[in-house]
């Protein structure tokens, strides 16, 4: 199985890289990075797709947020407190909030749908988005890459010692998760 997903992300690995950065991302420049330390991909290719898959699929939340306006304010109605802190953020700090919503956790795809339901102007957004997505891909695939012995070798020493390795990533992921939640949390309350 796992010969199987390296050979595919070998052969398809821009494709996939394009539409993972669509849908989530993070993990996925971490495999591209990977990949292209191993030199099955090249580092500035797979910078230039993740971030056009990441520019793309932000452009079609703020499409949604733009031209289905009753849709989202009818199917997201629990998410209305983030949306008023999306138009806040946006109100207060102007387009750098374009900028810096792909790392803003439990925002990333209501600030995009956000500003597209504002009369925000869509050729700005696309410029400054499009930036944004190659420096968010630049920003993870180029550590990972050139960490990627290091990264390599701990995968390596997990997957011989799983038994150690699976308690310390749940304690990692688990941490980082309610870290995250109690700091959106803590924003929205204010």
């Amino acid at each position: 199985m796992e010969e199987f997903l390296l050979s595919s992300m070998r052969e398809y690995g821009y494709i996939i890289l394009f539409f993972w950065s669509i849908l989530e991302g993070e993990s996925g420049l971490v495999m591209a990075g990977l990949l292209s330390h191993t030199g099955d991909m090249n580092l500035f290719l797979a910078i230039f797709i993740a971030g056009l898959g990441g520019f793309a699929g932000d452009q079609l939340y703020f499409y949604i947020g733009r031209f289905n306006k009753s849709y989202v304010h009818r199917t997201l109605k629990q998410q209305r407190r983030k949306f008023a802190l999306a138009h806040l953020l946006l109100k207060k700090y102007g387009w750098p909030i374009i900028f810096v919503q792909r790392y803003l956790y439990g925002l990333r795809t209501i600030i995009p749908i956000a500003i597209g339901l504002t009369g925000y102007s869509a050729q700005k957004y696309a410029f400054i988005n499009l930036i944004a997505a190659w420096c968010w891909a630049a920003l993870i695939i180029l550590p990972v890459w050139y960490f990627g012995d290091v990264i390599l070798g701990l995968i390596t020493w997990a997957k011989a010692h799983w038994y150690f390795a699976l308690p310390f990533v749940f304690i990692v992921v688990g941490t980082l998760f309610f870290y995250f939640k109690n700091l959106t949390h803590k924003t929205l309350r204010a």
